[in-house]
């Protein structure tokens, strides 16, 4: 990606009830993906689960936040899957990896 580009952070810990919780994930993810500015996502899920998207500005990432699907799913994750959350919007100034591929 070419930088500088926006990542929002959003760490959760789930509760009990995650009844339909995978598939609104997915649904989540799908519908990111067809979002103008969206440029990928990674998520790593443990007893903490962090998901973080990366966008290529702070107005694509508030037209993600607005959008109703989205917004239902955020209603659904307050009122049964969240136990609690926190997101952080951050911007990358710069990147670098290794790889032995």
């Amino acid at each position: 990606m070419k930088t500088p580009y926006y990542a929002v952070i959003f760490t959760n810990m789930q509760t009990e009830d995650t009844n339909g919780y995978a598939e609104m994930a997915e649904k989540m993810e799908e519908l990111a993906k067809q979002q103008p500015g969206y440029l990928g996502f990674e998520h790593a899920r443990s007893d903490l689960a962090i998901t973080i998207s990366y966008w290529e500005s702070l107005e694509a990432i508030k037209n993600w936040k607005a959008n109703l699907d989205h917004l239902e799913a955020q209603k659904l994750g307050k009122e049964r899957w969240y136990q609690w959350y926190k997101t952080r919007i951050c911007k990358v100034e710069r990147e670098y990896e290794f790889s032995r591929e």
